[in-house]
């Protein structure tokens, strides 16, 4: 859902881009999101003054007969924005980029498996198969972040905002994990149907 402050201390409104929404525009405003694993494509176009952000959950694509058209899906996010950056004005041929996000903030994933790795990873490769030029990013750690995307300057602010859980594996859990691994080798205990 997307949420509107009326006054900002830079005097521009605020609008907040939560998962899953995507907003453009030709007038100045803040674009405001969080992100952790999620990824934010921050696009503009500097000759026609048009720019957008999305806030991307998932890479990929929806499955189409589950999903309409869902934005939190990486491909729907990306053709969504961009539609709507064309309808105001912007060309396609002339947008830039900046992407955010794609923060290792769950411990329990690999960091080579990470959603916010993937996430990155679609993004890139969305942009370069687009040829929209990446002009900046800031993406992966182990931390969340707060973007600010002026839309008249196409400046991107970040605000790190450190982990404040820690996970750790107890010993008792290293030990039920070495006993399930050793019981997964046994081939006597597999049955076949």
């Amino acid at each position: 859902m997307i949420t509107r402050d009326t006054a900002s201390p830079q005097d521009k409104e605020v609008v907040h881009v939560t998962i899953g929404d995507f907003y453009a525009t030709s007038k100045p405003v803040v674009l405001q999101t969080v992100l952790g694993s999620c990824v934010s494509a921050c696009l503009f176009d500097p000759v026609h003054k048009v720019a957008g952000m999305n806030h991307i959950l998932l890479p990929g694509k929806a499955d189409i007969f589950a999903y309409d058209e869902n934005s939190c899906y990486g491909i729907s996010a990306m053709e969504r924005l961009i539609n709507e950056i064309t309808r105001r004005g912007g060309v396609r041929t002339c947008l830039k980029a900046k992407i955010f996000g794609g923060g290792h903030v769950l411990a329990t994933a690999s960091l080579s498996s990470s959603t916010g790795m993937k996430n990155v990873d679609f993004v890139l490769n969305y942009l370069q198969v687009e040829k929209i030029p990446l002009i900046s990013q800031n993406t992966g750690g182990s931390f969340t972040r707060r973007i600010f995307f002026h839309t008249d300057s196409f400046d991107v602010f970040v605000k790190r905002i450190p982990a404040k859980i820690k996970f750790e594996v107890t010993p008792e859990e290293e030990e039920l994990a070495k006993r399930i691994q050793e019981q997964i080798k046994k081939p006597d205990d597999i049955e076949f149907f």
